[in-house]
């Protein structure tokens, strides 16, 4: 497919949108003093989108087509800034409403019948879930801010993957709208401090050059320093552009029409812009670092060509035989111009959905296909341009002309919120996918899943869904390093305290084997680290960066920093590294690089373990799935470009690399020996994008992994103690409730009690302490086994009287022993409600002092520590320490020593691992609160006297889950049960453990 990529790097950009057709009494004009028709500014504009097509189409010797972007836009800042100052200085003002009319009439209803056939062909032509990207760029288009859009996209790792944007080539145009929506108003305001002067021409023309000078110049500084650093931003953000625009402007405001050269000099400066262009057509290509320095070439070749016809005082117009004004002044030429806005507009569409219907074409067929695209744009600039812009009655009022804008962006937007959200019901839920609810996978054997003997596997739809695969990340909590970093936190997950840790390291590959390590580190009690930077080589290669469109400088730092860093931390029990192994097509290249990375790594003296690359798709997996609900075999891909030869797996089979172990999913990821590898198995779809797993296949092979790790040596095998025993990690079970049994029973009698009413026995303290509203009940409406595994507490209103849950663990004697450690945990996905509908809701996990039970008296002296809690439905959690005195105290009372809000945006729609531990260590005494196994929150002894710190830590705990509704602390945020708020969202738990570990002497 023919790319809209600019140098550098793939798919980030295309050609900028033709401006505004010039004509008698329209926006062009030779010089700020007079306007005048320029029948070779159509020419150039001709000029500019055949390079376009040329390009797009894949036409030999057209890689450098992209520089009509520069051509246009220096183009419309000419003519445009011109046509300004010729009326500020004729009227003494710029009627913004009549400029901005002209240009809503002009642009905007071709584009929207452009956006419209878009949105309905992709409706039709595209799989479910391709329509809703297709969808968001029509959105984004008509609201002219696409090139923000795919910026977002093109300098986002995780976003790649995906096909084509029929609309990509819009950003040009967002890019201009958003340059006028500033550049009028501010001349506007330049002219009503110049307007008065004796000599107003000069006046404005002076005060205009005084802005875009410096303008222009700041801009083509910021172009050149996010070449270096971000060159999508470059290539498609507005203030990088902006100096481009800057140049046409300055054409227009300095008086070149008293400074005419010599005809030699003139022809001389017209045909060295026309080579100046055709050179960078020519010569330019992905390779170029554009827009950077290379963009002066077009940019001012443009200017040249425009500047070499402006007439001098006294003279016309009319070109001259040998200038190149002449030649562009045709007929061809200009009859193209007056079609390159249309012709521009849909050409892209046309050629990509094409090729999304009819699959890859060579450039003859896209050749083809984009002189076709003159039939549309004929047609559109026939019935929709030029009626428009020529109607009497339209043009009679600005506001007319404003209407027809706004009705041109209102249509399509409206159209892509329909079909869009017609896809997203097709598509089913996006709500994030449950791991706990997958089946199990088969810990070896040619099967992905475990087989029960004389059961069949469940038939269904895929997991995850095609669009929950999109976003079925690892839960690592961002600690893949985004390209533009060099360094990032220690990232350590599970028992973050323990001496022992498994070292994940590589690029996003390994990234993607986050969860079963993890789980496996957990079932050991050690931690894990990850170490992991996107789209980095982990084997010592220096790589080129899409994202950065450049070369990748920030890898080669991470990998150095990252291997020093590994050399001066404790000796790790186990390392783990994974890479994509195609950054290089030289295979001896690659194993050298590879050596070189191991060497310091086998130095550490710990296994290392080398997973084995999993299979490339090369296609967007999740998309084929959804346009094939019902037979998702023909989303398979070919084995051989899939499956590349790893020089590193033959190397340590070989025993040159001792001290590394090689394992591999890939017999059960791509089975047999046929022609082609799954994209779906046992109903798990594998992928997420076009190369990475899902974490849902990911941790269905956590068994097969563990098997494979613990069979090469490199990892003991897990064992845990009993309850009361100490397990070979060191920690002791106190409790550990999974919610099993039947669905609509209440929890297990032997280690809950239920709190009933609005006070604890003797009400020394009414609703709660806290002013709540509801009622506590046993009742299994309010507290309930969802038999799947998991406690549901759910808050109901009968009446317009709230009821729920809340239950307290029988012991209230969990406590750190002396010097050693309590760890307190849960696994809870909070009510999926948000807005007013949550309003008073109040999901908590929290201890009180076993003291406490003695009267219930003596809060917050005795102590009490919170987990987790969350209010009215917001996507954050947070934790606290209560002790002293209130109000006041050493912890602040009634606030308490909080965490404040901590960001969870996944927490209403899976579970999260909520976590508090106080640590008794001499000296060192704290309370250390995680979410996902890192800790968020810390509140040590020394925050406040002894006496106090003993009297809230030194004892036994009791836990508490509950949902309240309404009270004090929903209110402090703002909101409080009402007749919106919806009852019946529950909180679910699916597992609690209390644990205690010792130090030794």
């Amino acid at each position: 497919m023919s790319d809209l990529a600019p140098p550098g790097r793939r798919r980030t950009g295309g050609p900028a949108t033709a401006p505004p057709g010039p004509g008698p009494g329209g926006e062009s004009g030779p010089s700020p003093h007079r306007s005048a028709f320029r029948p070779d500014i159509e020419g150039l504009r001709a000029v500019a989108v055949l390079a376009v097509l040329a390009f797009h189409a894949g036409i030999p010797g057209a890689a450098g087509g992209f520089v009509g972007v520069d051509v246009f836009f220096v183009i419309s800042g000419y003519l445009i800034t011109g046509l300004l100052v010729r009326e500020a200085v004729s009227t003494g003002r710029i009627r913004l409403g009549d400029f901005f009319s002209r240009r809503a009439r002009r642009l905007l209803p071709s584009a929207a019948v452009v956006l419209t056939a878009v949105a309905v062909a992709g409706a039709w032509l595209a799989v479910p879930l391709r329509r809703t990207d297709v969808e968001h760029d029509v959105l984004a288009a008509a609201l002219s801010v696409a090139n923000w859009r795919f910026v977002s996209q093109r300098t986002d790792y995780l976003a790649a993957g995906h096909e084509q944007s029929p609309l990509l080539h819009f950003w040009s145009l967002a890019v201009e709208e958003q340059f006028y929506l500033v550049w009028a108003p501010l001349l506007a305001v330049l002219v009503l401090g110049a307007a008065g002067a004796v000599r107003r021409g000069r006046a404005v023309r002076g005060a205009v050059l005084l802005v875009a000078a410096p303008l222009t110049l700041v801009s083509f500084a910021l172009s050149l320093y996010w070449t270096r650093h971000s060159a999508p931003l470059a290539y498609l953000g507005t203030p990088s552009r902006v100096w481009q625009f800057g140049a046409g402007a300055l054409l227009a405001l300095l008086p070149w029409h008293l400074m005419r050269g010599p005809r030699p000099l003139r022809l001389l400066c017209g045909w060295a812009g026309a080579a100046a262009i055709g050179w960078g057509v020519v010569t330019y290509d992905a390779a170029t670092a554009y827009p950077g320095w290379a963009a002066l070439v077009p940019t001012l070749g443009a200017a040249a060509v425009i500047l070499a016809a402006i007439p001098g005082r006294g003279e016309r117009g009319t070109p001259r035989a040998g200038e190149v004004s002449r030649l562009l002044s045709g007929r061809a030429p200009r009859a193209v111009g007056r079609l390159s806005y249309t012709l521009y507009l849909w050409h892209w569409p046309v050629l990509v959905l094409a090729e999304a219907r009819l699959g890859p074409l060579d450039w003859p067929a896209k050749a083809a296909l984009t002189l076709a695209a003159v039939l549309p744009a004929l047609a559109t600039t026939h019935w929709v341009e030029r009626p428009l812009r020529r109607s009497r009655t339209v043009s009679a009022l600005s506001r007319r002309g404003l209407s027809v804008g706004v009705s041109a962006v209102v249509l399509p937007v409206v159209l892509a919120l329909v079909l869009g959200t017609t896809s997203l019901r097709l598509l089913g839920p996006a709500a994030p996918l449950d791991p706990k609810g997958l089946p199990p996978g088969a810990a070896s054997g040619p099967a992905l899943l475990e087989r029960i003997p004389g059961m069949p596997l469940v038939d269904g739809p895929v997991l995850p869904s095609p669009v929950q695969a999109r976003a079925d990340f690892p839960p690592d909590g961002g600690c893949q390093l985004a390209p533009a970093e060099t360094r990032g936190p220690d990232c350590l997950f599970g028992a973050v305290d323990s001496p022992d840790r498994i070292v994940l390291l590589g690029d996003s590959h390994a990234g993607q084997w986050f969860s079963p390590l993890l789980a496996l580190a957990a079932g050991r009690g050690w931690a894990l680290q990850e170490l992991v930077k996107q789209g980095c080589p982990l084997p010592e290669l220096s790589v080129h960066s899409p994202q950065l469109g450049r070369a990748y400088r920030e890898c080669d730092l991470w990998r150095a920093d990252t291997l020093d860093r590994l050399a001066r931390q404790p000796k790790p029990r186990l390392i783990v590294v994974s890479s994509l192994n195609r950054y290089t097509e030289d295979q001896d290249l690659l194993a050298a690089a590879w050596e070189k990375t191991l060497a310091p790594l086998r130095a550490l003296g710990a296994p290392v373990v080398y997973i084995e690359d999993t299979p490339v798709p090369g296609t967007d997996v999740p998309a084929c799935v959804s346009g094939r609900p019902g037979s998702p075999a023909g989303c398979a891909f070919a084995r051989t470009e899939a499956l590349r030869p790893d020089p590193l797996v033959r190397r340590i089979a070989s025993g040159a690399l001792p001290g590394v172990r090689s394992i591999g999913v890939n017999e059960v990821l791509c089975p047999g020996d046929g022609p082609s590898c799954p994209a779906v198995l046992d109903r798990i779809l594998l992928y997420r994008d076009d190369a990475h797993l899902t974490n849902a296949a990911a941790v269905v092979l956590t068994r097969r992994l563990e098997r494979l790790l613990t069979e090469s040596g490199a990892l003991p095998a897990a064992a845990r103690g009993a309850a009361g025993a100490p397990g070979p990690d060191g920690w002791t079970r106190l409790l550990r409730e999974d919610f099993d049994g039947p669905a609509g029973s209440p929890p297990s009698a032997a280690h809950w009690i239920h709190d009933i009413g609005t006070c604890y026995p003797g009400c020394p303290a009414p609703q709660w302490g806290t002013g709540e509203i509801e009622t506590m009940t046993d009742s299994t409406e309010n507290v309930r086994l969802d038999g799947r595994g998991a406690l549901e507490i759910v808050p109901t209103r009968k009446d317009g009287a709230w009821s729920s849950g809340r239950i307290e663990t029988r012991r209230s004697d969990f406590a750190a022993p002396p010097g050693g450690v309590l760890r307190i945990e849960a696994s809870i996905a909070l009510p999926d409600v948000t807005g007013p509908a949550a309003a008073g809701y109040w999901p908590a996990f929290w201890t009180l002092g076993a003291p406490l039970r003695d009267g219930y008296t003596g809060w917050p002296g005795v102590g009490e520590l919170d987990v987790m809690e969350s209010v009215n439905g917001r996507d954050t959690v947070f934790g606290s320490l209560h002790c002293g005195v209130t109000p006041g105290g050493p912890c602040e009372e009634p606030v308490g020593l909080t965490s404040g809000p901590q960001p969870c945006e996944g927490c209403r729609t899976a579970f999260h691992s909520y976590a508090v531990e106080v640590d008794r260590a001499p000296g060192a005494e704290e309370v250390r609160w995680y979410l996902d196994g890192r800790v968020y929150h810390r509140v040590a002894a020394s925050r406040m006297d002894p006496d106090t710190w003993s009297r809230a830590v030194d004892h036994g705990l009791f836990l508490i889950l509950n949902v309240a509704v309404g009270g004090k602390l929903p209110e402090a945020d703002g909101a409080t049960a009402g007749p919106s708020t919806e009852p019946g969202h529950p909180m679910r738990v699916d597992s609690v453990t209390v644990s205690t570990r010792e130090r030794s002497a």
